[in-house]
């Protein structure tokens, strides 16, 4: 079985998260949840996610359908 790798990367100055799970081509487009963006290839695969106001999370947690 192929190695699955992540790319994440914080930017503490703009308060957000990105965790990439495949390097293709995609876009970003709206969840149910405000704070959340879904990164999908043209046929809707799941590339990632990004996490916008992560400081707001504070100590509960989030969940998102994705």
């Amino acid at each position: 079985m192929a190695e699955k790798h992540l790319r994440i990367w914080f930017d503490r100055e703009g308060d957000f998260l990105e965790v990439i799970f495949d390097d293709r081509p995609g876009y970003f487009r709206e969840t149910k949840s405000d704070q959340v963006m879904e990164k999908v290839d043209e046929n809707g695969e799941l590339l990632g996610f990004s996490v916008l106001r992560v400081s707001a999370l504070g100590d509960r947690p989030l969940a998102v359908a994705l």
